[in-house]
């Protein structure tokens, strides 16, 4: 399986972030991404929620059970071994983290899961790698820049890399160039404002653009 869900995010490269969703709208707001292309979906932990562990797994739940033979479901801000055991019981196939918690990364390896863990700087991402992270994502890309990414990139040619932050569908094919192997999208994609609105269709025109640009 886990190596099946590393396949997956080498070809699909690029993994929508939702954050913030309701879970009156979390089925509807995958429909309309899943219609637009969009093959990889982080739903992600709200650490400032006390009932975040139940709550992000409950909407992981839901769209498994509904999309699961679509989408390539991860739980994202993964911050503690906990809840990368709760996600990965709700049917996440990867964890994704902004920071390097080792112990996050032995959890996800011992459940068989992706561990893709974040970080900054090249020590930051060796570390991670050298601990067992499948990818390292760089974290925040759009503050560290294309240039950053590609020098980085460079000598750590032996390290998965994905970008997330500040990543649109004008960018997205230039961040690609850089050596990374994929991105992460969030607000950009999934627009807060139009799933608010019930504006499903809105989405999907999104995810098409992504798609076409990458």
């Amino acid at each position: 399986m886990k190596q099946n869900v590393i396949d997956s995010i080498l070809e699909h490269k690029i993994i929508a972030i939702v954050r913030g969703v309701a879970e009156s709208d979390i089925v509807a707001t995958a429909g309309a991404l899943a219609e637009g292309g969009i093959k990889l979906l982080e739903i992600t932990f709200n650490q400032k929620d006390p009932n975040t562990l139940k709550n992000t797994a409950t909407l992981i739940k839901m769209v498994n059970e509904k999309y699961g033979d679509q989408i390539c479901i991860g739980a994202g801000t993964v911050m503690n071994p906990e809840q990368a055991t709760a996600a990965f019981e709700a049917g996440a196939k990867y964890f994704i983290s902004p920071n390097t918690n080792i112990a996050v990364i032995h959890t996800t390896n011992n459940l068989g899961a992706v561990s893709i863990p974040g970080a900054l700087t090249p020590t930051e991402s060796q570390a991670a790698f050298e601990a067992g992270a499948d990818f390292v994502k760089l974290f925040p890309a759009g503050d560290l820049g294309i240039g950053y990414i590609k020098s980085v990139c460079a000598p750590l040619n032996h390290i998965p890399f994905l970008a997330v932050g500040g990543i649109n569908s004008e960018n997205v094919a230039d961040y690609l160039k850089t050596g990374i192997k994929g991105v992460g999208v969030g607000g950009n994609l999934v627009d807060l404002k139009a799933i608010a609105n019930k504006d499903f269709k809105k989405l999907t025109a999104l995810a098409k653009e992504y798609i076409a640009n990458c």
